[in-house]
């Protein structure tokens, strides 16, 4: 990819994030996170070390992000995704420490069901008004 077209897909990628809705913005965590496990799951299949480490540390960072912004007063399941969260959290830790891809999957394979859910919730939204007066995708 030239150095432009790297430019542009990181202004297309910037601008999807600023425009997006809070649920888009969700969908957009969850399918990076996935995405990231499983790119950390091939990499410790291949003995990818280093690899393994850098998808499992943003995939950290995600889950953390999502604890942080969840907001337990808000609905009654906000205590059980925490505790969900939190797993998922440590076993990423033990994923990276001790080269453990079983924990990867594990993680993954709790996370997809709630990916989905999202999806689906999200789908379900009706779309919100852009500021310039249409209708915005997310």
């Amino acid at each position: 990819m030239t150095i432009s077209a790297a430019r542009a897909r990181q202004q297309y990628s910037r601008d999807a994030i600023l425009s997006a809705s809070p649920i888009r913005l969700l969908t957009m965590l969850y399918d990076r996170l996935l995405l990231d496990l499983r790119r950390a799951e091939a990499a410790q299949e291949a003995g990818e070390w280093l690899g393994a480490r850098e998808n499992l540390l943003h995939a950290q960072d995600i889950v953390a992000e999502l604890t942080a912004t969840l907001r337990p007063g808000a609905w009654d399941g906000a205590a059980g995704l925490r505790g969900i969260y939190d797993y998922v959290h440590t076993a990423l830790i033990h994923a990276n420490i001790h080269r453990d891809v079983a924990r990867t999957r594990e993680a993954a394979a709790l996370l997809e069901p709630l990916r989905q859910s999202w999806h689906a919730a999200a789908a379900s939204v009706p779309a919100e008004p852009s500021p310039t007066g249409g209708y915005g995708l997310g």
